[in-house]
């Protein structure tokens, strides 16, 4: 005997319209996100050859979050990333980061919001800092660049960043005379010099073991918590993935699917518990993409049947084709 899962009853077309109605008028997508991008769309020409690195993504950033984005080789995270610290420009969409419209500005402004609103960690440890300088003048310079305060309070500030993150016996040394996790520290430290509103981190921990890239996520957390810094890290490292409380997906130049984690209690015990689950990302244009386990799993191809439930749209597998 089988049981029928398939949809026993349709929703009629005044309730659809009923329920639509009920919810009102929403406001303006992103507007009070920290970074938000609509529709974001990124397309390389080589050698009369378009690519599109991203076909229309949207993302959410709230201030004050810690997240990580992942997804495979291709699949357009690093092509945002560069676009959100102001080194790529977008095809179309919008963008913006701490008010300010990434589509819009000029050579001059751009080089002020790489200076001011936002820091940038790369994966290449030898990229991030000057080679001729030591830890406490790489994070200085910054400062004097961007013409902050007097020599001894930029010294004061490159001291105490130095110190939160656990590398001020680092203070005197060329990068040569540091380790791999040293030089990541002093270079997160640089990359939050001039308090930026958002903390980019490309593969920061790409080059680093295990524990070494634990610490450099725990330095990552201290500036989160501490200095309230938001921060997005693009990684493929599965244990610094699953150590934020959110995990954005992005594949074929889209985000696809996203992992939230709470802290639950037990009531009986009260013992702590992660809880994580998976949910798929609904576009603009009312687009989602399943996980591809779940539909490879129910045979799902081309199409799949809908049906609106009370509270909940139901899928299923295509039948017409049995």
């Amino acid at each position: 005997m089988t049981t029928d899962t398939s949809p026993t009853s349709s929703t009629s077309l005044a309730e659809l319209e009923r329920r639509a109605k009920t919810h009102g008028a929403r406001p303006a997508y992103g507007h009070d996100a920290l970074i938000s991008c609509d529709r974001l769309v990124r397309i390389f020409t080589t050698d009369g050859v378009e690519v599109q690195a991203l076909q229309g993504l949207d993302l959410l950033v709230e201030e004050g979050e810690l997240m990580a984005l992942v997804g495979a080789s291709g699949s357009g995270k690093s092509t945002l990333m560069n676009i959100l610290a102001g080194l790529d420009e977008p095809t179309a969409g919008a963008a913006k980061v701490a008010g300010c419209d990434l589509l819009t500005m000029g050579a001059k402004e751009r080089l002020r919001y790489r200076r001011d609103v936002v820091g940038f960690v790369w994966q290449q440890t030898a990229r991030n800092l000057l080679p001729y300088l030591t830890a406490a003048q790489n994070v200085a310079l910054p400062m004097q660049l961007r013409g902050r305060g007097r020599s001894r309070d930029r010294a004061a500030r490159a001291d105490a960043l130095l110190t939160m993150l656990e590398v001020a016996h680092c203070r005197d040394r060329r990068p040569h005379q540091m380790s791999g996790g040293e030089q990541q520290r002093t270079a997160i430290a640089v990359a939050l010099a001039n308090s930026p509103s958002v903390l980019l981190a490309d593969e920061p921990t790409g080059e680093l073991d295990s524990a070494t890239a634990e610490q450099i996520f725990e330095a990552f957390r201290t500036a989160n918590e501490e200095l309230g810094t938001t921060i997005v890290i693009v990684t493929h490292d599965q244990q610094v993935a699953s150590e934020v409380r959110r995990t954005v997906a992005i594949r074929d130049g889209r985000t696809s699917s996203e992992v939230l984690r709470r802290t639950e209690v037990d009531a009986t015990t009260g013992q702590e518990s992660v809880v994580a689950r998976e949910y798929a990302m609904l576009d603009r244009a009312g687009r989602l993409q399943l996980p591809a386990e779940y539909t490879q799993a129910l045979g799902m191809e081309h199409r799949v049947m809908l049906e609106l439930e009370q509270d909940h749209i139901g899928i299923w597998p295509d039948n017409t084709r049995d």
